[in-house]
């Protein structure tokens, strides 16, 4: 017989059974130990995404339970048309504003992600990417006081031009501010503002682009902007979307760089004169002098509610908006 036809000697058989025992101990003892992990990490997540949803619910119920005296009085009972003609130009404003920066920062922010991704050396990608980031960490005061004191006079000879020109049109039709702090100005500082974390959002997005989808491209034959707009842009359609709806959220919920920009006065169809507010600037430079328990806090806190479900708006139509355009994935 050959000597793989042998069968194993009786030492070795007992050499080799407390071995096989030992693995299987440490099997076990690996395997319950990560379950465990995977318990208590899965206990954390639910208790953290329990924790959010609560604290989101109890700000609601503040905001509303300290707001009613904005929409009803003992004497009069709901004055909620009195509210309503109180809010809507501030909501006007707020949307207005935001909208000048997204429309004034998506264009670049994306502009400069797919530089950097696609086209800019590696180092000097780096050194841009830093740059960009820096921006985010700049506070909003310093934002703000730029914009007061450099950004608003530099302006003028602009607003004087627009309304010199094309002052039939209503949004450039009244007497420019001398200071240039308007509403137009305020749009330019938010666009600034929001600028880092569209181009954060988007520069990766734009590096997980699949190579073999941008590689295919290439191969047959697309020059590097086609192979961009038919492997890179469908892949990041949704994370620019996210990216943009969360520059929106941090320009609507901006106080102190639109309070030292605006001027703030009534509601107005120019953008290049004085006048027009946002809710954040009006509840940053009015709640300090709104006595305890006063209508006049009471309408600054329903003002604030009525921010607060406009964001809550604003990031539900982004998450639809996302997930209408999840199905495309560079492993599909």
């Amino acid at each position: 017989m050959t000597s793989s036809d042998e069968s194993p000697t009786p030492g070795t058989a007992v050499a080799a059974a407390p071995d096989r025992e030992n693995r299987h101990n440490s099997l076990t003892t690996s395997d319950s130990g990560g379950v465990f992990g995977d318990r208590v990490f899965s206990g954390l997540a639910l208790a953290a995404g329990v924790a959010i949803l609560v604290v989101l619910a109890f700000v609601a119920l503040f905001l509303t339970a300290n707001s009613t005296g904005a929409v009803y009085r003992e004497e009069e009972g709901l004055i909620i048309g009195a509210f309503l003609e109180y809010a809507y130009p501030l909501v006007i404003g707020t949307v207005v504003a935001s909208a000048i920066a997204l429309v004034l920062a998506t264009p670049v922010a994306v502009g400069v992600a797919l530089y950097i991704s696609h086209f800019a050396p590696p180092r000097l990608s780096k050194s841009i990417g830093y740059v960009i980031d820096l921006l985010a960490a700049i506070p909003s005061v310093v934002y703000g006081a730029w914009g007061m004191s450099f950004l608003g006079p530099a302006l003028v000879p602009a607003y004087t031009w627009l309304h010199e020109h094309l002052g039939f049109i209503p949004l450039f039709g009244e007497s420019p501010s001398q200071t240039g702090r308007t509403i137009f100005t305020a749009g330019v500082v938010l666009g600034v503002m929001v600028l880092p974390i569209i181009t954060s959002v988007s520069r990766e997005i734009f590096v997980q682009t699949p190579k073999l989808h941008e590689e295919a491209a290439l191969a047959l034959g697309a020059t590097r902007w086609e192979m961009i707009r038919m492997a890179v842009f469908p892949f990041a359609r949704a994370g620019i979307i996210s990216g943009v709806m969360l520059g929106l959220g941090r320009a609507l919920g901006e106080t102190m760089a639109v309070a030292l920009v605006l001027s703030a006065g009534p509601l107005s169809a120019s953008l290049i004169s004085a006048g027009n507010s946002t809710i954040p600037a009006e509840i940053a430079l009015g709640f300090p002098e709104a006595p305890p328990g006063s209508e006049r806090q009471a309408q600054l806190i329903a003002i604030g509610l009525v921010l607060f479900v406009i964001t809550l708006i604003v990031n539900m139509t982004a998450r639809w908006i996302v997930s209408r355009h999840k199905e495309f994935s560079g492993a599909n």
